[in-house]
């Protein structure tokens, strides 16, 4: 069978919220509770931390299905930036995510081997093996073989692709309603929510973090990390099917989920542990693990480390799936390797997808995934903050443009969502100047890849003749 000259349109409703929902619950909700308490000091306000993330990141959602159904093509954000201030802003948005993505599946990767390695009692860290005339550790031949299953799900259809992140997410989320239920049938005092948490050791939290806006704001953005993948389902709209109706109840229908679930999470856990006994959990420990302990005894380490491995590979799952379509995506405008435009027998951009993953692999053998998820994600929230902008960039300059789903509460809803993505801008360059430097470092780099891109773009359209292919401008 050749290979099919465009994507298809197979990704349902329910396959959408699950890739939205799979990148949401990472590791977030099992283990952020303990700084944030110690950020905000009670466990009320760590409840309201996580309530006023969630509302932020519904917000985004808001801004993110207006344009998705208004621009139902693959790339996300690489196609709402490109639209509204041009290609050089989109690129470096694609630029930096496929970055980001390949740094965030070498990092799960890695984090599923760690769980594995606890749930085998340290076996597998003790294990060498050699490979390409070098011994690697277990945990590493693990983390390989991890993207490559991961790389192989996704070249797969995206009907199919979407089967599996449902599978997945269902599993994820009954984790969490599992660890929340058990947390709540089990000893514990409603009074603990009105309790105090100063008490606590709260190892490894800087004081100027602790208490008053500084704390909250610290808090907010533990709490923000947990949420991050609300975005997730944008490079696929391309795929979805009937996208001007379903990518807005994909964005907002998962994380209406997700943020249900972690208010539950998180009032099963302050059930189960007042406030001090969470701020007093090792800085290495988990609050989830903690409240399985209490309640089940010593096999919760186990249990917690077998149910970290599964979210961390659903998150994967989900991320190098919506990944690949942001680099087709650049592809497809002559922004990249023009051979990424090639589509496979299932309709899908292979090729793009072993890019992405033999990126994670390097990473996980070179180690530097830390340095760039980091840099990455501070970038990420430029390119939120500038999503918002867009929106209404668009809005004042194609006012007559069909859109199908319009922001609630416009423009209130996405002015607040853009001024509180600055001030997160604003207080990373002063709480960690140095990772905001990386970030803007990470995106100065692409500028010469730009420019590269952008000549031989402008060299294609004007060779005499020449046939129109795939990712001519």
């Amino acid at each position: 069978m050749p290979p099919s000259s465009e994507l298809k349109r197979g990704l349902t409703l329910s396959a959408a919220i699950a890739v939205n929902v799979a990148n949401m619950i990472g590791t977030g909700v099992f283990l952020k509770s303990r700084v944030m308490t110690c950020n905000v000091g009670s466990a009320s306000l760590v409840l309201v931390v996580w309530l006023a993330a969630g509302l932020l990141s519904l917000a985004g959602t808001f801004v993110y299905s207006e344009l998705a159904a208004m621009l139902p093509d693959a790339g996300g954000e690489y196609v709402y930036l490109r639209r509204a201030f041009g290609p050089l802003a989109g690129f470096l948005n694609g630029w930096t995510n496929n970055l980001a993505r390949s740094a965030s599946q070498a990092a799960l990767a890695v984090g599923l081997a760690i769980f594995m390695n606890v749930a085998l009692q340290g076996a597998l860290a003790s294990v060498t093996v050699p490979l390409a005339g070098l011994s690697v550790s277990g945990l590493t031949v693990i983390a390989l073989l991890t993207v490559a299953t991961v790389t192989l799900l996704n070249c797969a259809s995206v009907t199919a692709s979407g089967r599996t992140a449902l599978v997945l997410t269902v599993a994820k989320v009954v984790l969490v309603a599992l660890v929340a239920l058990v947390a709540l049938i089990g000893p514990g005092d409603f009074a603990h929510l009105v309790a105090s948490g100063a008490g606590g050791r709260c190892e490894g939290v800087a004081g100027t973090a602790r208490g008053g806006l500084a704390g909250f704001g610290a808090a907010m953005l533990g709490a923000l990390w947990a949420y991050d993948g609300w975005n997730n389902v944008a490079p696929l709209v391309g795929e979805l099917k009937d996208p001007k109706r379903n990518a807005p109840r994909a964005f907002v229908g998962g994380t209406l989920v997700v943020g249900t679930l972690y208010l539950l999470a998180n009032l099963g856990y302050f059930y189960a542990l007042g406030p001090e006994e969470v701020a007093s959990i090792p800085a290495t420990g988990s609050v989830a693990t903690a409240v399985l302990l209490r309640v089940v005894g010593p096999v919760a380490t186990t249990l917690m480390a077998v149910a970290l491995m599964a979210s961390s590979f659903g998150s994967q799952h989900a991320s190098a799936l919506a990944g690949a379509r942001v680099t087709y995506a650049m592809a497809n405008d002559g922004l990249f390797f023009r051979a990424l435009t090639r589509l496979s027998a299932a309709g899908v951009p292979a090729r793009a997808v072993l890019l992405q993953g033999s990126m994670a692999a390097v990473l996980v053998c070179l180690g530097t995934y830390d340095t760039l998820t980091d840099a990455a994600i501070f970038s990420s929230w430029i390119f939120f903050g500038l999503t918002g902008v867009a929106l209404f960039v668009l809005r004042a300059r194609e006012p007559d443009a069909v859109r199908p789903y319009r922001v609630p509460g416009y423009p209130w809803v996405p002015a607040v969502f853009v001024l509180v993505t600055i001030a997160i801008l604003v207080n990373t360059f002063v709480a960690t100047p140095v990772q905001a430097l990386e970030s803007v470092a990470l995106l100065v780099l692409g500028l010469p890849f730009y420019a590269h891109w952008s000549r031989a773009r402008a060299a294609v359209a004007h060779t005499p003749g020449r046939p129109v292919e795939p990712g001519d401008p």
